[in-house]
């Protein structure tokens, strides 16, 4: 019970702030990681220290890992840990408010901006803070789509 508690808890705490794929993970992320599950151990364990626990743990661990994925198909559970599309640029200028919002700084949008082979925000038709992560670009002379690996946001709707 204390494992399946502490499994809820991270996955709680991993979507409230700020869910990334593990290749997008900063440092920082890594050691957060880590650290979390050195300290959290103990409250899964509890005094028992025995190989019996540990393979108790593991496997109680896995089992609701498997359950998880397979609730994530179900679409209304998918939802839970999935965020929506952000529109970020729209008509060659920043939707700052969306991006404050999103936690995406303006250079990390330029930078989406140049990879995609375009200039300047002028240039951008519609850029999108996708729930992956990555940001897609449509340039105003082009329609076609690219996209780019970037930190995965918060909830957002396009169209509110």
């Amino acid at each position: 019970m204390r494992s399946a508690a502490i499994y809820a808890a991270m996955l709680l705490a991993l979507r409230i702030f700020g869910k990334r794929e593990v290749g997008q993970f900063t440092l920082f992320d890594l050691v957060l990681v880590l650290l979390v599950a050195n300290a959290v151990q103990p409250a899964m364990t509890g005094p028992d220290n025995s190989l019996l626990g540990g393979l108790i743990i593991i496997a109680t661990l896995v089992a609701l890992n498997f359950a998880v994925a397979r609730l994530d198909r179900i679409p209304r559970f998918h939802r839970l840990f999935i965020s929506e599309p952000a529109v970020i640029i729209k008509d060659g200028r920043f939707l700052t408010d969306v991006m404050d919002r999103e936690g995406l700084d303006r250079e990390e949008a330029e930078m989406a901006i140049r990879e995609h082979g375009l200039l300047n925000v002028v240039d951008v038709e519609l850029g999108v803070l996708e729930s992956d992560g990555s940001i897609s670009v449509i340039g105003k002379d082009t329609q076609t789509r690219t996209r780019t690996k970037r930190r995965l946001r918060r909830r957002f709707r396009i169209g509110r």
